[in-house]
C-alpha cells in the first residue's frame, strides 16, 4: 500500500486597506468634459461670464470698491468682421498674485459654500469649444499692470486629439496651449475682469454674434432688470429683494439704446396686432422641508388665451437661482396634467434653499428630497394655472359661440332685408333668426360668459331686435320686387331661393341676387 501526502491550505490573512502608491493620472479628456461637452447649448457660454462677473460686482459691493448704488456693469464688445466678442465687467476683478493659479485651476473655486451663483469653477471654459482663442484680463484694484492669460484653442483640440501617449495628462495639455503675461494698465479700467471671445465658429445661423439673439436670451437668463414701464416691476423687486439676491446688473449691447430688460409688459404682443392683457399679479412662497422658506416667485395672470408664441420670451413657468435662469421655458411642463398649459402661463420661480443647487449644466437642480418638496408645492401651482387655462378656453368658445349666432342672425336678415325671396321662405328665415337671437341670449346669460372688456352683447342683442322687429310685419313684397308682375316675381323668388340653395355660402348668394336685382 503506497503512502500519500495530504496537504492542508491554510487561509490567507485578510490584508489591511493602504493608500494607493504612486501618481494619479488626471487625463487631457477631462477638459473636454468640462467645456465642449458641458456647455451644448452655444448660448450658455455668455450665461456662464455673465453669472461670473455678477459674482465679481457682488464681491466689489462687498469689498467697498464699489459704492452702495453705484451700477454694476456688463459691456459686450461684438465684431463681426473679426468674429470678436470681448465681455468686460467693473467687478472686483483678480488678483495679478493669484491671476495664472486660479485661471487655470479645475473645480477649484472659491466660491462654495457662499451664496455665489457659480461655484464649481468651470464656467470659465465655456468659451473654449466655441473660438479659436480664449483670453481672459483682469486688474485689481490698486494695481499698475494688466494680467491676461491666453488659450490657444486651435492648439488645444489638436492635443486632444492627438493619441501621443506622452500627452496624456491635463497638466502637460494646459502647458502646451496656455500662455499668460502682464501689460501696461493705460485704457484699462481701474478695476475689471474680461473675457474676449477671438474667431468664434460660426454655430446656429451664427447667433453668437448676433446682437438680437444675445439680447433676447440673456434678457431671459440674466439677473437684469424689470423694463422702468412694467408697472408690476417694482412690487416684484420689493417681494424678492430681501431674500433674493436679485443682481440687477446693467448689460450694455453694442448698437442697443437701452440696456438688457426683462422681457416682461404690461401688454403681451401675441402677433398681427393682436395683444393680451396683464391682469393681476400673483405672489408665491413655497416652504421648506423644515419650515424655512425654499422659494419665492410671481405669476402673471392675463387672458389665457392660448399658447404664448416664442418671441414673447415670456412663456412657461420657469426656475432661477442667484437670479440666473436655470434650464428654459419647458423645464416645468410635466407638472401640468397638460404639458400645453405650461405654455400659456408666465412666472418665475426664485430657488433660495441653499440646499437647492443647479447641475453642473445649469439645465436643471441637483435631485434630492428638497428639490422633490419645491417640485411637489408647483405641482399644486400648475394644478390652478391648468384651471385657469382651461377656464379662459371655455369662456373664449363661449363669446365665439355668442359672435356665431349673431352673425347668423344677422346674415338671414340681410336676405329678408333684400326682399328677393318669397313669403314661405322669407318666414322661414325669420324664425332661424330668432332661433339664433334666442342661442345667443343663452349662452350670454350662462356660467362663464365673459365677453372682452370693449364688447357689448346686451347692446348688440338689443340693436338686433330692434332690426327685427322692423321687417317682421312687413310682406317683403314692396322692395324690390313690387313693380313686377306677380308670376314673373314669383319667378325670380324661386330663382333667388334656388340661388341661395346651391351658392356656396350666403354672402355668395346675396352677392349674385344683389346683382341680378340691380339690372331689374
Amino acid at each position: 500500500m503506497s503512502s500519500q501526502t495530504i496537504s492542508v491550505s491554510r487561509p490567507v490573512p485578510e490584508q489591511p486597506w493602504s493608500p494607493i502608491a504612486g501618481e494619479i493620472t488626471v487625463g487631457k479628456d477631462i477638459l473636454e468634459l468640462l467645456s465642449t461637452s458641458m456647455y451644448v447649448v452655444p448660448m450658455s457660454i455668455y450665461r456662464e461670464y455673465v453669472q461670473n462677473s455678477a459674482d465679481s460686482i457682488d464681491d466689489a459691493r462687498e469689498a467697498g470698491i464699489l459704492a452702495d448704488g453705484a451700477p454694476g456693469f456688463i459691456d459686450f464688445n461684438i465684431d463681426p468682421e473679426s468674429r470678436t466678442v470681448r465681455i468686460r465687467d467693473n467687478g472686483i476683478g483678480v488678483p495679478s498674485a493669484e491671476f495664472a493659479e486660479r485661471l487655470t485651476s479645475f473645480g477649484a473655486s472659491r466660491k462654495r459654500g457662499r451664496s455665489a451663483r457659480g461655484f464649481r469653477g468651470v464656467g470659465r471654459l465655456a468659451g473654449l469649444g466655441y473660438c479659436q482663442e480664449l483670453t481672459f484680463r483682469s486688474r485689481a484694484s490698486g494695481e499698475t499692470l494688466v494680467s491676461e492669460i491666453r488659450w490657444d484653442c486651435r492648439r488645444l483640440k489638436s492635443l486632444l486629439r492627438a493619441e501621443d501617449e506622452r500627452q496624456k495628462h491635463l497638466r502637460d495639455i494646459i502647458l502646451e496651449s496656455v500662455t499668460v503675461r502682464q501689460i501696461p494698465s493705460a485704457g484699462f479700467p481701474s478695476h475689471f475682469f474680461e473675457v474676449e471671445l477671438q474667431g468664434i465658429i460660426r454655430h446656429r445661423n451664427d447667433q453668437l454674434l448676433d446682437t438680437a439673439a444675445i439680447n433676447a436670451y440673456l434678457s431671459q437668463v440674466g439677473p437684469v432688470p424689470f423694463p422702468p414701464d412694467f408697472l408690476h416691476g417694482q412690487a416684484i423687486v420689493n417681494f424678492l429683494q430681501s431674500r433674493v439676491k436679485l443682481g440687477q446688473i446693467e448689460i450694455r449691447l453694442p448698437g442697443m439704446t437701452q440696456p438688457v430688460y426683462r422681457p416682461h409688459r404690461d401688454h403681451i404682443e401675441l402677433g398681427s396686432g393682436i395683444r393680451d392683457a396683464v391682469t393681476d399679479l400673483q405672489m408665491i412662497a413655497i416652504p421648506g422641508m423644515d419650515g424655512e422658506t425654499a422659494a419665492l416667485g410671481w405669476i402673471l395672470h392675463h387672458g389665457y388665451t392660448g399658447a404664448l408664441p416664442g418671441h414673447t420670451l415670456q412663456k412657461g413657468l420657469r426656475l432661477r437661482a442667484g437670479n440666473i435662469q436655470v434650464g428654459d421655458d419647458r423645464l416645468l411642463e410635466d407638472l401640468f396634467a397638460e404639458p400645453r398649459f405650461n405654455s400659456w402661463s408666465i412666472g418665475e420661480i426664485h430657488v433660495i434653499d441653499n440646499r437647492v443647487v443647479p447641475n453642473g449644466r445649469r439645465d436643471n437642480f441637483e435631485q434630492n428630497t428638497h428639490y422633490l418638496n419645491v417640485l411637489s408645492h408647483l405641482t399644486l401651482l400648475a394644478r390652478d394655472l391648468t384651471k385657469r387655462c382651461r377656464t379662459g378656453s371655455i369662456q373664449r368658445n363661449r363669446w365665439r359661440e355668442f359672435l356665431r349666432n349673431i352673425e347668423i342672425a344677422r346674415e338671414k336678415l340681410a336676405i329678408v332685408k333684400q326682399g328677393a325671396v318669397g313669403k314661405a321662405e322669407r318666414a322661414r328665415l325669420l324664425r332661424e333668426i330668432q332661433a339664433a337671437i334666442a342661442e345667443a341670449e343663452r349662452v350670454s346669460h350662462g356660467e362663464l360668459f365673459a365677453p372682452p372688456q370693449d364688447a357689448r352683447p346686451e347692446r348688440e342683442l338689443l340693436k338686433l331686435k330692434r332690426e327685427v322687429a322692423k321687417v317682421t310685419g312687413d310682406d317683403g313684397a314692396a322692395v324690390p320686387l313690387a313693380h313686377l308682375s306677380r308670376v314673373h316675381r314669383q319667378a325670380y323668388q324661386q330663382v333667388f331661393s334656388l340661388i341661395y340653395e346651391c351658392a356656396p355660402n350666403r354672402t355668395v348668394a346675396k352677392a349674385i341676387v344683389d346683382r341680378i336685382i340691380t339690372r331689374l
